[in-house]
């Protein structure tokens, strides 16, 4: 077997793991759009969020191996924030904006909305000049 071979055998033996993956991800980015839409509390709907899911700009091979990363641009009303996430050993973790980081172990409503509300709060203190880290969050869970 070449080199050439070893490579498309070894991709299409994770191709079921790598897809499953990538339905995972793929949901949790519309979960989180959905609690960015509710974020405001109940009744008070956001109208002006937006999801576009786009290939991770990052990421140097497609398909993205097991672990790869998988991006959306969220926009915001005025902005637009990217976000990317993987799975890590059953967790999902990811990165939004110039610096903001998450780790859920658990996806509950309650999980996704103290993100979403998490998410607005440091974005809008990166707009406002102040440090998105000064006021410390608990941990999500």
């Amino acid at each position: 077997m070449s080199d050439f071979d070893a490579l498309q055998a070894v991709i299409r033996r994770h191709a079921r793991e790598r897809q499953a993956e990538g339905r995972a991800c793929e949901a949790f980015l519309n979960a989180l759009y959905h609690a960015l839409r509710t974020a405001s509390g109940p009744g008070r709907p956001l109208n002006n969020v937006i999801l576009d899911p786009t290939p991770d700009p990052l990421c140097r091979l497609r398909p993205p191996p097991p672990g790869g990363w998988y991006a959306a641009w969220l926009r915001l009303g005025l902005c637009e924030v990217l976000v990317r996430v993987r799975r890590v050993d059953g967790a999902f973790v990811g990165e939004y904006g110039p610096g903001g980081a998450f780790h859920l172990t658990h996806v509950t409503e309650d999980d996704l909305t103290a993100l979403a509300r998490r998410l607005l709060r440091e974005l809008e203190a990166t707009y406002a000049g102040r440090d998105p880290g000064a006021h410390p969050e608990l941990p999500l869970n």
